[in-house]
């Protein structure tokens, strides 16, 4: 009886083990979306502080976009944010905003101000309206909406050039030409 309790500890290491050798083969940057494939529920935010128009599900439809959550207080997103702007400089996609859970009015349109507005439009979200319809967990994520207002993929985390080519810009050229 000696032995076994000796083999216990051992045993549950192994598990243990395992279990997160598993784990370190999944790539945080995948989180599954019940999403995927759904139509954009229906949302509606006010704008941003300065801006004359918000958000809504409605703005999504007629073209393949891009919806970026993103904070003032988020440091991924200062990170994604100059290939963003370059997005936007080289036309590429329309980039919409959701200004998540900022600590208040003035922040949002005070950091777009100082490092440039990449986006189309932008909807405010304090009470996390715009994010709990897209089922973001964090930011930054984006999803990628198709003509009919269907979200198509997600990434979570910042955006940069190698993501772009490698993920994102497919999906949206798959998108473009299947209509």
């Amino acid at each position: 009886m000696k032995r076994l309790l000796f083999f216990v500890p051992l045993i549950v290491l192994v598990v243990l083990g395992v279990y997160f050798a598993f784990g370190l083969q999944r790539d945080p940057q995948v989180l599954p979306s019940a999403l995927i494939d759904q139509k954009v529920p229906e949302f509606d935010l006010a704008a941003i502080e300065g801006a004359s128009q918000g958000l809504s599900n409605a703005d999504l439809m007629g073209q393949v976009t891009l919806v970026n959550i993103f904070g003032s207080w988020c440091v991924a997103c200062r990170i994604e944010h100059p290939f963003l702007m370059e997005l936007k400089a080289n036309n590429v996609i329309p980039i919409y905003g959701i200004d998540w859970r900022e600590p208040n009015r003035q922040a949002g349109p005070a950091w777009l101000k100082k490092f440039g507005n990449p986006y189309t439009r932008i909807g405010d979200d304090p009470r996390s309206e715009g994010a709990i319809a897209f089922g973001v967990t964090g930011a930054p994520e984006t999803f990628i909406v198709d003509k009919r207002g269907v979200i198509r993929h997600k990434f979570a985390g910042p955006i940069t050039r190698e993501i772009w080519e490698r993920q994102l810009r497919p999906v949206v050229q798959k998108l473009r030409s299947d209509s």
